[in-house]
């Protein structure tokens, strides 16, 4: 796995922790972070992690709106919390990072949900990521926020 693979999977843990403990993204971040660096064991919080994390807390009111708006028939709510967390830093990734192609953000969104949710999952990641991916452009404009905040 890549280094940018394994901040994605360990942003997926931060995020995930945050959402089953009922807490605001991003919350535990600073704990992990310093349990990381005082404990070797523990998963390292690189760079990478650090923004994504930040960056899907930062903007998670759009992101949170643009699925809502294309998970068809399906409520964030009703989402297993995988499925919900990864399609969040892959709406980050594709909306808010240049620097992550397309189909870098999507293939590892995918890959996430195929080692860690349902069988089910894949397909609707896939499907859902390529249709945001397809409307990028007027997501990003009628959000009224730029790529490169």
């Amino acid at each position: 796995m890549s280094a940018r693979g394994k901040a994605r999977k360990r942003a997926l843990d931060v995020l995930f922790e945050c959402d089953a403990r009922g807490l605001p993204l991003g919350d535990t971040l600073p704990a992990r972070t310093q349990a990381a660096e005082r404990d070797p064991t523990q998963p390292p919080v690189n760079p990478y992690t650090t923004e994504l994390v930040e960056g899907v807390a930062h903007h998670q009111a759009r992101i949170d709106e643009v699925l809502a708006t294309y998970a068809e028939g399906w409520d964030l709510d009703r989402m297993p919390a995988v499925d919900r967390n990864v399609l969040r830093l892959a709406v980050y990734e594709l909306l808010w990072r240049d620097d992550v192609p397309d189909s870098v953000a999507i293939s590892e969104a995918v890959r996430l949900v195929t080692e860690l949710s349902t069988e089910q999952s894949p397909p609707f990641v896939n499907g859902l990521l390529s249709r945001i991916a397809t409307l990028k452009d007027s997501l990003v404009q009628n959000g009224g926020t730029s790529v490169s905040e």
